[in-house]
């Protein structure tokens, strides 16, 4: 079976955010009001699996040995089948 695995990973709370601070400081400039600004990444992975609980496995590996750093990260995975 085929799944489509969207990741998305965010800072960890108490993380500078330096590229939030800066579009924060821009929309200001803009004339927008917003009380913060946080950034994170999609990433979408498309893989072959036996099944969902298989997917899931190879994708949260995924993210614990590449696409996360642990350490300053916090990520969460949504899986769908795709055909």
């Amino acid at each position: 079976m085929q799944y489509q695995a969207e990741v998305i990973i965010e800072l960890k709370a108490g993380m500078l955010d330096p590229e939030g601070t800066t579009v924060k400081r821009a929309l200001e400039h803009l004339g927008y009001e917003a009380d913060s600004v946080r950034t994170a990444k999609k990433y979408t992975i498309v893989l072959k699996a036996a099944d969902i609980h298989s997917a899931r496995e190879n994708v949260e590996e995924m993210c614990q040995k590449l696409i996360a750093n642990p350490i300053i990260h916090n990520y969460s995975v949504s899986l769908r089948e795709i055909e």
